[in-house]
């Protein structure tokens, strides 16, 4: 076989460790951000932690002001007012802080606040991303309070289409931010239900990047020490949420699941996206409760790779050793086996299929499925049929 061109890409700068948002105020200078616009939830933005943090980077100097207008599955009016206040505030820059919904409106009025076409005229369809104007994109630094998306080291942002309800990818090499500060004790105040959910989208991520059938070794070795790192650190940090290291491990984890996933994402996101976007359901709960209908699905394509990964993980007996050890990850961390324990029905699987389909991760799996078979296994998903 003949290795095709590929671009390999891993520069985001990233500051772990424990303590490490003290440092912020420093690496906005670092960035020449002067007057950022600090971009969170409401959840967050009402919480001490982060008032402290706004009042650290006020007394060095910096003209900070805070926009928590962000929804869970984020959508593009978020993004419109977010906009709005970065134009108002004359912002020079973003501290996008959070989960995956504030870390990526914080990415995208970073991009849009200078541009005068629709976000969704930049979806990550082909060369769309070039219809940006990337002088006026503005500088990111990321700060995530869960360990799961890992947009923090991400060149996209998802954002759910007001009409078809489809979560549309959209993308730009100019947002994937310039410093990522991975600091452990921002995510030791996260429920266990959240920590859990997180923690399987770090998963999805980390195993789909490995499946995946593009050429990039950097990628699926990332991936591979990805999945090693939640195998070893997810149980604790969700039943002893501050243990630090475990929540340090994740938060890495999550990041490299991130890194990884330029090789390509599959059939568990191609299906997550859509049910998010129709039922406003958690993004990781759906990850790590469709995962194994996915896995099984993918078996004849993957199989030798999953034995590999198994056999790296200290799991015996291969592909099979490995489905257990989900199966089992999952019931002892209180991921519901089917999604009509999360009230989401049967009555939506056309539409599903017809999404799943043209969602961008579905050219990843190792299987490019029918619509049909879309439909079947999202049937199975909401069944339990496993």
């Amino acid at each position: 076989m003949t290795i095709p061109h590929r671009n390999i890409n891993f520069p985001t700068a990233i500051k772990f460790g424990a303590g490490r948002i003290k440092e912020l105020a420093d690496h906005c200078k670092a960035c020449g951000i002067k007057r950022p616009l600090f971009v969170t939830d409401p959840g967050l933005a009402s919480m001490p932690m982060v008032q402290a943090i706004v009042e650290d980077v006020k007394k060095a100097g910096l003209a900070i002001q805070v926009f928590s207008d962000v929804r869970p599955n984020p959508v593009e009016a978020n993004i419109i007012s977010g906009v709005k206040a970065y134009k108002a505030g004359m912002h020079d820059g973003v501290i996008a802080f959070g989960g995956g919904s504030g870390l990526d409106i914080g990415k995208m009025i970073a991009l849009m606040h200078g541009q005068t076409i629709s976000v969704f005229d930049l979806e990550d369809i082909g060369d769309w991303w070039t219809r940006a104007d990337a002088s006026k994109i503005s500088p990111i630094i990321a700060v995530p309070t869960t360990a799961g998306t890992g947009s923090e080291v991400g060149r996209a942002g998802v954002v759910t289409h007001p009409v078809t309800h489809e979560k549309k990818i959209i993308f730009h090499p100019a947002i994937m931010p310039k410093i990522a500060i991975l600091d452990p004790e921002l995510t030791l105040g996260l429920p266990a239900k959240l920590t859990a959910a997180t923690g399987m989208d770090a998963l999805a991520h980390c195993l789909e990047a490995y499946s995946a059938p593009f050429y990039n070794p950097l990628a699926k070795g990332v991936g591979l020490e990805g999945m090693l790192l939640v195998k070893e650190n997810l149980v604790t940090a969700v039943k002893k949420g501050k243990d630090i290291d475990a929540r340090g491990n994740m938060l890495v984890a999550s990041t490299m699941g991130a890194t990884a996933f330029q090789r390509g994402l599959g059939a568990i996101h191609a299906l997550s996206h859509p049910f998010g976007g129709l039922y406003d359901a958690h993004h990781g709960l759906l990850n790590g409760i469709i995962m194994p209908y996915v896995l099984k699905a993918n078996r004849k394509k993957i199989e030798k790779d999953i034995d590999r990964a198994a056999a790296y993980l200290g799991i015996k007996g291969g592909f099979d050793g490995f489905m257990k050890w989900i199966l089992a990850l999952r019931k002892e961390i209180g991921i519901p086996h089917s999604l009509k324990e999360i009230g989401i029905d049967v009555k939506r699987l056309d539409e599903v299929a017809a999404m799943a389909i043209k969602d961008p991760s579905a050219g990843g799996n190792p299987i490019l499925f029918t619509e049909k078979q879309y439909k079947s296994l999202a049937k199975k998903c909401v069944t339990g049929d496993l």
